[in-house]
């Protein structure tokens, strides 16, 4: 699966959602979701944290960005449905362990997924708010105890994938951060109609339903004009 350098960011260009899925448990990768803010504004210390992992094009900025490149067939991954997928394609097979959340955002989904997915392998889980090194160590060690197959852990970038990378070192397994995909999927924020994903037009959705969200949106038009005049 070729990779591009968008900004510096390196991002995989893979033709399917199965393809990546494959990679990343062929390489037990940690999936990194990448779009236009986080290619526009990257720093060293964001490039870095990207290019030692599998970022793929969470966004229609990232995907238009690699296609410019040459990468004629990648696709958009939204993370808050590539995790689904995973559990879709793997819960017969794999194990699981979910971080990140509220306590009562963490219980639900946990209490869907298992009504969902009937059968799947849940481990463990916790909510987000690791508050002391003891706890984050006591995490690792739960982790290292029960050699999940895929950890899920939503708290938020770089938060989550700085953690994903401390625990890789304990345990390898297939990681992924998921942001505010728990509160998605167990319906305590609303997600943008499928008319608006399917046309590439959630964050204008977003930006409709959220105007104060003004000030980091107008940033999308300057990653725009810089794809446009070939910056990245």
């Amino acid at each position: 699966m070729e990779a591009k350098s968008l900004n510096g960011v390196m991002t995989y260009a893979p033709g399917s959602r199965e393809e990546l899925m494959q990679y990343a448990f062929d390489n037990h990768k940690i999936m990194v979701a990448v779009n236009a803010e986080k290619i526009l504004h990257a720093t060293d210390d964001s490039r870095a944290l990207i290019n030692r992992n599998l970022g793929y094009p969470d966004g229609i900025g990232a995907v238009w960005a690699l296609q410019k490149k040459g990468a004629k067939h990648a696709v958009k991954i939204p993370g808050c449905e590539l995790w689904l997928d995973v559990v879709q394609n793997y819960y017969k097979t794999k194990s699981f362990y979910l971080v990140g959340g509220k306590q009562e955002i963490i219980e639900a989904t946990v209490k869907k997924l298992q009504s969902e997915f009937v059968g799947i392998n849940i481990c463990n889980y916790r909510n987000g708010y690791i508050k002391t090194e003891e706890e984050k160590q006591a995490l690792i060690e739960d982790i290292k105890t029960l050699k999940p197959d895929v950890v899920f852990v939503a708290m938020g970038s770089p938060k989550q994938e700085n953690l994903m990378e401390r625990i890789q070192r304990s345990h390898e397994a297939v990681y992924q951060g998921l942001g505010g995909s728990f509160d998605v999927y167990t319906g305590h924020v609303k997600r943008a109609p499928e008319w608006w994903v399917k046309n590439n037009m959630e964050w204008t959705y977003r930006l409709l339903s959220q105007p104060s969200r003004i000030k980091r949106q107008i940033h999308l038009v300057r990653f725009f004009v810089n794809l446009h005049l070939n910056r990245y």
